[in-house]
This record gives C-alpha cells, sequence and structure tokens, in this order.
C-alpha cells in the first residue's frame, strides 16, 4: 500500500518526536545522568579513552590520548578537591592531537578507589599519584605535570620528592601555600575550625541549590550561566559524595596538609611555572606576596 506525503510526514515527525521527548524527560528526571553523558560524548569526540590501572588491590581511573615517546613529554593533569578528571576536557580541547595526554582522577574521586583519609592527605596522594606513574610507566622518561588547586598543591610536593621524573611542572591556583593575608575563603575556615562541632556548611561541599550557586560565585570570576536543570544535575552528582568530600577537605586543611606546598618550594629543582587568577578568591595571593611565597619566604613569627 502506497504512502501518502502527508502520512509520511506523520511518520517522521513521530521518530523525531522520541529522541527529543527521551531528551526532555532525562533533563526534568535524571539531569546528573545526562550531564554524564555529555562528558562521555565529550571525551569521545576529543578521542579520550577511559582506562584503568592497578597498583595491588589500588585501581586507578584516568582517561588518555595518544602515547608516550614523542617529540613532546607526555603530560599528566591532577584535577582539584571534589572534581573530576573531566574537568581538563576544556584544556585537552586546545592540546595538539599527537601529544600524549593522561587526565587522573584523583585518589578517592570519581573512579579511583576509596580507602582512608591517610590516603586523602597531601602527602598521601603524592605517595599514590608516584604508584599511578609507575603503574603506567610515565616515569620511564620525565613527563611534565600540571595541577589545579588541590592538585596544584599534590603536583607541588610531588615535584619536591621526584623532580628526576619530571620535565617539568606547571601549578595553576595552587592550595598548601601561607599566605600572609587571608583571602575570605580562607578566613571562613578560620571561622569553620573554631566551630567544628556544629553543623556549618563548607564553601566547597554544596547540599543545596543555593550553596552550589554561593560555591560557583566564589570559584568563578565570571560563574556560568547554566540552566536551573543543568545545576540541578551538578548538586544531585555531588551530594552522593558529599561524606567523603567532607573528609578529603578536613585532611587537606588539616595541620599536617595545610602549607606542605610552602614546606616544600625549597626542594623542587624541575623547571616551575605558577600561573594564578587575578581575581581569585579562594588562593588568593596580592602579587608582592606571592613573590615572596614562591621564593619559599614564610610569614610565621
Amino acid at each position: 500500500m502506497e504512502l501518502t506525503v502527508a502520512k509520511v510526514f506523520m511518520l517522521t515527525g513521530g521518530i523525531m518526536v522520541f529522541p527529543v521527548l527521551a531528551f526532555v524527560t532525562s533533563l526534568l528526571v535524571w539531569p546528573g545522568a545526562l550531564l554524564k553523558a555529555y562528558n562521555w560524548f565529550w571525551r569521545r569526540r576529543l578521542g579520550l579513552v577511559v582506562r584503568y590501572s592497578y597498583s595491588g588491590s589500588y585501581s586507578f581511573c584516568y582517561s588518555s590520548r595518544g602515547t608516550p615517546g614523542g617529540a613532546a613529554p607526555s603530560l599528566l593533569l591532577l584535577h582539584g578537591f571534589s572534581a573530576t578528571k573531566d574537568m581538563w576536557l576544556p584544556v585537552v580541547n586546545y592540546l595538539p592531537r599527537d601529544l600524549h595526554v593522561v587526565c587522573l582522577d584523583m585518589p578517592g574521586h570519581e573512579g579511583t578507589s576509596r580507602t582512608c583519609a591517610e590516603d586523602y592527605s597531601i602527602q598521601g596522594q603524592v605517595s599514590r599519584i608516584h604508584q599511578f606513574v609507575e603503574s603506567v610507566g610515565l616515569d620511564k622518561r620525565p613527563f611534565h605535570l600540571v595541577g589545579t588547586s588541590m592538585g596544584g598543591n599534590v603536583a607541588g610536593v610531588y615535584a619536591a620528592r621526584y623532580s628526576s621524573h619530571l620535565s617539568s611542572v606547571t601549578l595553576v591556583c595552587p592550595g598548601g601555600l601561607n599566605y600572609p593575608t587571608d583571602s575570605e575563603f580562607i578566613s571562613r575556615l578560620r571561622e569553620l575550625e573554631k566551630n567544628m562541632e556544629q553543623e556549618e556548611s563548607i564553601p566547597l561541599i554544596p547540599r543545596t541549590l543555593q550553596e552550589l550557586d554561593d560555591m560557583l560565585n566564589l570559584c568563578c570570576h565570571t560563574p556560568p550561566n547554566l540552566p536551573r536543570q543543568v545545576l540541578r544535575g551538578l548538586l544531585a552528582n555531588r551530594i552522593p559524595n558529599n561524606g567523603f568530600y567532607k573528609e578529603v577537605f578536613m585532611e587537606i586543611v588539616g595541620e599536617k596538609s595545610r602549607h606542605s606546598l610552602q614546606d616544600h618550594l625549597h626542594q623542587i629543582t624541575a623547571p616551575l611555572q605558577v600561573v594564578w587568577g587575578k581575581q581569585d578568591q579562594v588562593n588568593k595571593p596580592e602579587p608582592t606576596e606571592s613573590r615572596f611565597i614562591m621564593r619559599g619566604g614564610s610569614t610565621t613569627s
């Protein structure tokens, strides 16, 4: 039986409606899952492959592109607190296709094993990162290490302990330094320390949409103008991990880790680049302070 033009259009329209309805339903009901699917698509478009490496019973999750041994050193990227390897997707988008790039989930984050608080201190994370480096063979020739925020703290201490493994290191707004002047964020942390028994919110561990808005305003000079459902998706993906995030947070701001980068700066012998945002509200040294800090100065009386 022949189909009329009208029937063909009706059938085509019906077929197209289903994926649209599926997308709208996912956005409304499972926004977190949709965001994960978006990251999967972006990784695939960039040629990044998710892999796992093992050191005994400990598993590391990472994404990579390219192969080691090219003209340029391999590049290992360490993300910040409560982020994942996917935070580097916008950066990888601008890197040469023939560069060997490795984006690692930090200890306990996303697909990497969760163990105990000892592994979440800066020194503990450095030890785990070195296990990863050895497990995937990055230690066979010097590589370039990049870390941001918490990852910058870890990268700096790693560079102090294993400088011979590195061709160079870049720290982006690193934590772990002793700033002569407290930022608004550091001042808030000091208040939290005085009231640890109380269930006060931690600025980097949002529990509500309002707290998520506050975190984005704190961490972004120009906060992204995201639709409400996308924000709900971000929050939905974070909330199940909030207990873990708090455990990590208390380790990295504790006495053992708080100034770990500051304490190890003088041991870094690999070429070092430090990048700071002028409007950084979390780790915010003034220009004169940053020169003082990076010389290894201390303001302890």
